[in-house]
Order: structure tokens, then C-alpha cells, then sequence
């Protein structure tokens, strides 16, 4: 019967220090060589788990979850080898998190990181235990230290892990390495414990190993040269086949059986189709259903009422609609969750933002004074926020002035808890410029030689190396001709894209319904010593987390000290920012003068050469504008053909029903928003289904496009539109659905440029001076 395998001792290049295995790639070899199951043991830490297991999950293959955790000596306070545990179901996920959250946040200063006996008897249930290899609690010790001592230690984990415990045994060509090997083997037989095979994996293929000693001189910032008579690794360190590591252990088949025995034992299911949102208490102790609505609606008569609005019962209807899927999507409490925090800052004279992204486009969030756009005055759709045809958590983006936002974070944490709120992680990475540099670095190569090198990547967000080889001619001439600048960036290449260091995202926060470490681990930054999840901001969002992004904007601390300079000169005048009219004669001036310097998001060369042409007198251009001047719009022709039908050129809108939906872009598909008003109006898509097809369109999914096509062709179709010109539009949606831009964030963003060019217009000292 052929055995289950896999290599159960394998470090991912979330192993900062010594790994350069890349999870696609893995999963590709697993794939490939018909591996049904994959392990993870990462160094101290759990950051790749989630994407680890989901991707497992995606390509069928079974995950094994576990880590490699240093085990220390309380009384000598140092580290005695490292073990590797991994979970055997979901109580032992969590045991790992809470063993691992205590290592990091309890770490007393000029401490090693480590787990203690104790620690392991407190959160041991449902782990077992691999005794570490080479590097382990027995291997290359049993060379100096008394194995009488390292038998009683085995004894004493025997004892904790029960039927857990597994001697590990390598064979990777170390030094030494049989003779520590024929210790365990003794160990084993003489305490009756079972070996397994491992091979201490760190990269994925023998050819690698050059590459993997070089990250290895990144994380030291070290040269090559300085490891020459290193023996920390082998080139033995791959990722070896099953029938290379029966070869390897034929001598003891039982290591291998075990093994198999591991994978079968390791059994783990992460759920990511339930929400935990934190509890809403309301203030007057009512049901939560009622409070919401009673805020909601009393926020809308309170609109209704000051902005004079001439037509209620549209607002009525759709706030209506609006509470309704909230309420039957179980997001009552994050609604009110961010009310309180806002209205917080509000009353403590903490300026905050319009609020951008597509949450503007709730009128929920307008009535709860989240948002400060009328997303009905401004054609935003609630459903490109929240679609119940596309249940994910709602993800408000709001900002506060830069100055205090820390106030904030620090008030959200004293109402739900210390132990409920936690910041969270970032991953830098070894972008495409920056491997070079460091490779270069590494191997020796002179500063100047790997700058020019460097400096021939174009500038540009989330270009690789192929790429740049496709776009400069010199860079890939000088690749084909000179062999050590071919090294040297093939060598990157193996390396780019891997994860570099941690750090503390720059907004984000998660706020639990329970302590942090019921769901994720946390974790220590060794440089600024902050404590942080181990998950980033998209794992805890497939967990069904709450996260906010509590953004700093200095625009809006800048707005608030014009506003209160111009109140002092002016006897108290009654100004503020969110009350600045629309339209201005003099504002629009201004734009059309290019006069913007310290004006938001327009004060850029590009910008102003852009207002000069385009001559803006209505604030539909100023929300074009900030969605116009992006990478995607601006590497096509739609800038040119967005001022040149401004400015009378004749625009073909295809179909009738596209005029009102276009007018205000003069004919073109600028906004997602104006994807779905068209399949709706055209195709009768309900706006659920409109944001999917937006989604679709986005992501370029090829098979689903066909299947939206057809939808859309047949619908257009039983409201008597040709399907030639269907067909047309939806080509032509299709196109700019890949630079479509949220409406919604456009609108908040320009509300805030409009803001800094009222005050530049009227107060241009106040606010210069601010």
C-alpha cells in the first residue's frame, strides 16, 4: 500500500531568516509530484498559516499546521534546541496560538524567545511533538551535553505529550551527523518512542541552496564570502521526494511508516464562513435592532430637515432598503461600532474625514454621520459597499486628523479591551530594486556597478524583474552579455517578491468579539518592541474579523487649524469645513488658473497641466479629475477624450438609456458605479448582480465574463436593443471596467480638494499659513 507523504519539517520564507520556499511554488510541487498533503513549520511565528492553508484547501491538498518553537531552560535561561509541533485538530490551532501569543507577548526584556516546560503542559492538548532534528532538543547536542539528561528531558515531554511525542531524525549530510543520529536511534529504542523522518526543509529544489545562502546574508547583512566554512546548512536541505527519503531511511522503514502515521493523525479545519463581530452595548440598554433604527432614522429627519431636502420619500425608501439588508446580514453592531467611535472624535474636536471608499455610498452611514456625502445627491450605490449577493464583512476607510489619530485607536481599546484590540502586521518584501541592491551587497559587488543596475527597473508599483527585462532594452542587453550581472539578477529573481521584515501596518486594527488569541496569534516586533497580530489584514478578514483602518490624513489636521486661524481673525465666524457651499464661481477660478499648490490630490504638475485643458466649473470635474490622474487612465486616451467632449466634441452614447448615466463624464465609463447603473438600466441586473458583474470585470475572469455577456445580451435584448449594440456596450464596459474607479472614494476625495481650494480661494492666508 503506498504511504501517505509529505515532508513535515519544512520552513516557508516566512521563516525570515532561512527560507526561500514560496507557497505557490510549493503548492506547484506538491501538485505536480501528486503530494496530497503539505506541512508548515515556521520559526516562532504563524504569519504564512492562513494563506498556507487556504491555498492547500484551494488545490485540494491537506494542510498540516505547526511551528518550530526553541524550548528553553528556565533555570539557565537559554535556549536547549527546538522542537516542532504540529496541530492535531482545531483545539490544538488554538493551543498553538495561545502557546505562541504568551511567548511573544510575555517575553521578559534581554530574554531569549522560547517556550518552557510549563508552557508546554498548559498547551500541549491535541500537538504533537517532533523532537527538532539536527537543531533540535537531542540531534547535534547529544555531542557535547550528558544523554543522560537529554533522557530525562525526553522522559519528562513523554510524559506531557503522551502517544505525541516523535524522535526526529535527519539526514541532510551534516557534520557529525551519524553519530548524534545513532544516539537518537539508542533513545528511541531504549524509551520505546517512535522516529520520524524529516529532512529540514528550506528550499525547494538542490539547486537553490546558492540563493538560499544568500537570504541567509540579507537577514545577517553579511557577504557571501563571509559564510564560506559555514555548516549551519546543507544542499541536502530540498524538498526530497518520497522515493529519496525511502531510499534515505531504508534502514529504518519504521521512520518512514510514522510519517505516514503524522499525516494521518493531523486533521484541521480553520472555518472562515462565520463572523465574530465585537458586542455593541447600547447606551439606553435597548435591543440593538431598535437603538440602530432609532439612530438611523433620527439622523435622516435631522438631513431631511437641514439640508432642506425637497424630496424625503427617496431617502426614505432607500435608508429603508438599506437597514433592511444590514440587519439580515448581522452588520448592526460594526455600523454602530464605527458611529461611536466617530461621533467620539467628533465631540472631542478631532477633525474626520468625509469618509472614503465605497462605503460613502451608504445613506446608513450618511444618517449616522459616518460618511458626510449624500450618496443620493452624488449617484452612489449602496450595493458596490455591501451586496447581499456578495456577503463580505463591510469595510469602512475612515480618515482622522493626523495629529490624533492615536487618540482614537487608544479610545476604541478602553471601550472593548486591551485583550480585544490589537494592531496589525505588515510584510515588507524583496521588491524588485531592492533584491538587487541587496544581492548585489551580498556577493560583493561594488556599490556604484549594482546602483546603475538597480536604477534600470522603472520606477514603477509592483514591477518585477521579467518585467523590467521586457521594458529596457539596455538593462536586458547588459543581462545577455555580461555573465556576473546575469548572476547577480537570476539570483534576485529566485529571492524576489519573498517577505523581508514585519512591522505595524500603518492603520490598521482588529477589534475582537473574545481575546485576541481565541482567534489569532500575536506577536512581538523586535525593533520597535510593538505587539501585533501574526495574521495581516486579509487573513483576519477570511477570518471573519473586524478590522477598521483608522487612516491619518494631514490634509484634514491642516483644514482644521485654517478654520479655527480664520474663526480668531474673524470674530468667531461661523465656518466649517463640512458646510462649505457648492458651487463657487471664485473656487472654480482658482482650479481653472492652476493656482493650486497645497490644494489636496491637485496640486501636482500633471494635475495642474490636466485643470489647465479641461477648465473645471462644476465639482462632476473635480470627482473625474481625481479618478482620471491614475496609472490606468492615464496610459490611455481617456483623459484626451474626457476633455475633448467636455469642450464639445460630439459623443455617441450608443443608446439612449446611457445618456444619463454618462452625461456627467461626457460619454465615457469612468466609475464602477456607472458599470452597474448600466447593466441595470440596459440589461435589468439587479444592483447585486451588478456588482458582481463590476467584480468580474475587474479581475478579467474570462469564464464568468461569457456567462455576464450572454446575461447581459439577453436582457438588453427583451427590452428591444439590438444585440449588435449590446454586444457593443458591453465590450466597451468591459474595457474600462479594468481602469473604473469607485465613484464613491472619488466623490470623498474631491470634497476634501474642493474643501482646501474653498479655503486657498477666500482665506489664502489663514490657510497657507496653516
Amino acid at each position: 500500500m503506498k504511504q501517505c507523504f509529505t515532508q513535515l519539517h519544512l520552513h516557508t520564507s516566512y521563516s525570515l531568516k532561512d527560507s526561500t520556499i514560496d507557497i505557490d511554488k510549493l503548492i506547484k510541487v506538491a501538485k505536480k509530484n501528486k503530494i496530497r498533503s503539505l506541512a508548515i513549520t515556521d520559526h516562532l511565528n504563524m504569519f504564512a498559516t492562513m494563506k498556507f492553508y487556504q491555498k492547500c484547501i484551494d488545490n485540494n491538498i491537506k494542510p498540516i499546521i505547526g511551528c518550530q518553537i526553541p524550548l528553553k531552560d528556565t533555570i539557565l535561561n537559554k535556549n536547549i534546541g527546538t522542537i516542532n509541533l504540529l496541530c492535531k485538530s482545531i483545539l490544538g490551532y488554538k493551543n498553538l496560538i495561545k502557546l505562541l501569543t504568551e511567548i511573544h507577548t510575555k517575553k521578559k526584556p534581554n530574554e531569549g524567545l522560547g517556550a518552557t516546560i510549563d508552557q508546554l503542559r498548559r498547551f500541549n492538548k491535541d500537538i504533537l511533538l517532533l523532537s527538532g532534528g539536527r537543531n533540535g532538543i537531542l540531534g547535534s547536542n547529544l555531542l557535547i551535553d550528558n544523554i543522560n539528561e537529554k533522557i530525562d528531558l525526553t522522559k519528562l515531554l513523554s510524559d506531557i505529550f503522551d502517544d505525541r511525542l516523535y524522535l526526529q531524525i535527519d539526514r541532510i549530510q551534516a557534520k557529525s551527523e551519524e553519530i548524534y543520529n545513532n544516539k537518537i536511534i539508542l533513545i528511541s529504542e531504549k524509551l520505546k518512542l517512535p522516529l520520524v523522518a524529516t529532512n529540514s526543509v528550506l528550499f525547494l529544489d538542490k539547486k537553490d541552496f546558492d540563493a538560499h545562502e544568500v537570504r541567509v546574508c540579507i537577514n545577517k547583512k553579511i557577504k557571501l564570502e563571509d559564510r564560506i566554512n559555514q555548516n549551519d546548512f546543507t544542499e541536502e536541505q530540498y524538498f526530497k521526494s518520497q522515493t529519496e527519503m525511502i531510499e534515505i531511511f531504508k534502514d529504518i522503514p519504521d521512520a518512514m511508516d510514522n510519517l505516514s502515521e503524522i499525516i494521518k493523525r493531523c486533521n484541521i479545519h480553520i472555518s472562515s464562513d462565520t463572523y465574530h463581530l465585537p458586542k455593541f452595548n447600547t447606551p439606553d440598554g435597548s435591543a440593538i435592532d431598535n437603538y440602530f433604527d432609532k439612530k438611523v432614522q433620527s439622523g435622516l429627519d435631522k438631513i431631511i430637515k437641514d439640508k432642506n431636502i425637497s424630496n424625503p420619500s427617496i431617502y426614505h425608501d432607500r435608508l429603508k432598503v438599506e437597514s433592511n439588508v444590514i440587519k439580515r446580514m448581522g452588520f448592526v453592531s460594526y455600523f454602530l461600532i464605527v458611529h461611536e467611535f466617530i461621533d467620539w472624535a467628533k465631540k472631542n474636536s478631532i477633525p474626520v474625514g468625509p469618509g472614503r471608499g465605497s462605503g460613502a455610498g451608504s445613506l446608513v452611514a450618511y444618517a449616522l454621520d459616518i460618511t458626510s456625502i449624500d450618496p443620493i445627491h452624488h449617484n452612489l450605490l449602496f450595493e458596490r459597499f455591501l451586496n447581499p449577493e456578495r456577503i463580505s464583512m463591510p469595510d469602512f476607510d475612515i480618515d482622522f486628523c493626523m495629529i490624533n489619530r492615536q487618540k482614537i485607536i487608544d479610545h476604541i481599546t478602553e471601550i472593548y479591551g486591551e485583550n480585544k484590540v490589537s494592531q496589525i502586521i505588515t510584510y515588507g518584501s524583496l521588491a524588485a530594486r531592492a533584491v538587487i541592491r541587496d544581492v548585489g551587497r551580498v556577493l560583493g559587488m561594488g556599490y556604484t556597478f549594482v546602483d546603475r543596475i538597480a536604477k534600470m527597473i522603472p520606477f514603477s508599483v509592483g514591477i518585477t524583474i521579467d518585467d523590467a527585462l521586457k521594458q529596457n532594452k539596455e538593462l536586458k542587453k547588459e543581462y545577455e552579455s555580461n555573465d556576473e550581472i546575469q548572476n547577480l539578477i537570476d539570483t534576485s529573481k529566485k529571492l524576489e517578491g519573498l517577505p523581508r521584515n514585519v512591522g505595524k501596518h500603518a492603520a490598521g486594527i482588529v477589534v475582537a468579539p473574545d481575546t485576541i488569541d481565541e482567534f489569532i496569534p500575536l506577536y512581538r516586533v523586535e525593533e520597535s518592541d510593538e505587539i501585533v497580530t501574526q495574521y495581516d489584514k486579509d487573513d483576519i478578514e477570511k477570518l471573519g474579523l473586524v478590522k477598521f483602518d483608522i487612516l491619518g490624513l494631514r490634509t484634514l489636521s491642516i483644514i482644521d487649524k485654517a478654520v479655527k486661524i480664520i474663526k480668531k481673525n474673524n470674530d468667531e465666524k461661523k465656518i466649517h469645513h463640512e458646510n462649505i457651499m457648492i458651487p463657487d464661481k471664485k473656487v472654480f477660478n482658482l482650479l481653472q488658473k492652476k493656482l493650486t499648490t497645497g490644494v489636496f490630490q491637485l496640486e501636482s504638475s500633471g494635475m495642474k497641466r490636466y485643470m489647465e485643458r479641461l477648465k473645471p466649473d462644476c465639482f462632476d470635474d473635480i470627482v473625474a479629475l481625481v479618478a482620471l490622474y491614475r496609472p490606468g487612465p492615464l496610459g490611455t486616451n481617456m483623459v484626451d477624450d474626457f476633455i475633448n467632449n467636455k469642450h464639445g466634441k460630439k459623443i455617441d452614447y450608443e443608446h439612449e438609456l446611457l445618456e444619463p448615466i454618462l452625461s456627467e463624464t461626457y460619454g465615457l465609463i469612468l466609475y464602477q458605479e456607472q458599470v452597474m447603473e448600466i447593466s441595470r438600466s440596459l440589461a435589468d441586473y439587479t444592483l447585486g448582480e451588478a456588482d458582481l458583474l463590476r467584480r468580474a470585470m475587474g479581475k478579467k475572469k474570462k469564464n464568468e465574463m461569457e456567462l455576464h455577456r450572454k446575461k447581459f445580451i439577453d436582457g438588453a435584448q427583451s427590452k428591444n436593443i439590438p444585440a449588435t449594440i449590446a454586444n457593443s456596450i458591453f465590450s466597451k464596459m468591459e474595457k474600462f471596467a479594468g481602469y473604473g474607479f469607485n465613484k464613491s472614494h472619488s466623490v470623498a476625495y474631491a470634497f476634501i480638494s474642493y474643501q482646501t481650494a474653498y479655503l486657498k480661494a477666500y482665506y489664502s492666508s489663514e490657510f497657507l499659513s496653516s
